[in-house]
């Protein structure tokens, strides 16, 4: 992927932490994740996550990788 092309991958944390009514600073204690990096992953500018980190969240918010992300392949060509 061209560094200029913006990635297609959805971050669902807004919603899963709502349905868990968990904040994001409760979320960052838990997981052991700045709210800072939690924050850009949150907003869809992340470039990357660590299996690590992904472990992490899915065991906190008990939750596959498939619920935390989402692939919208709309205006790829």
């Amino acid at each position: 992927m061209p560094p200029d092309q913006e990635h297609q991958i959805k971050c669902n944390l807004d919603r899963l932490l709502e349905e868990r009514n968990l904040s994001l600073v409760e979320l960052s204690q838990q997981v052991g994740v700045s709210v800072a990096n939690l924050s850009v992953l949150k907003n869809n500018r992340a470039r990357a996550i660590r299996f690590s980190t992904l472990t992490a969240l899915c065991h906190v918010l008990a939750c596959s990788p498939g619920d935390l992300f989402t692939y919208n392949d709309q205006g790829a060509s």
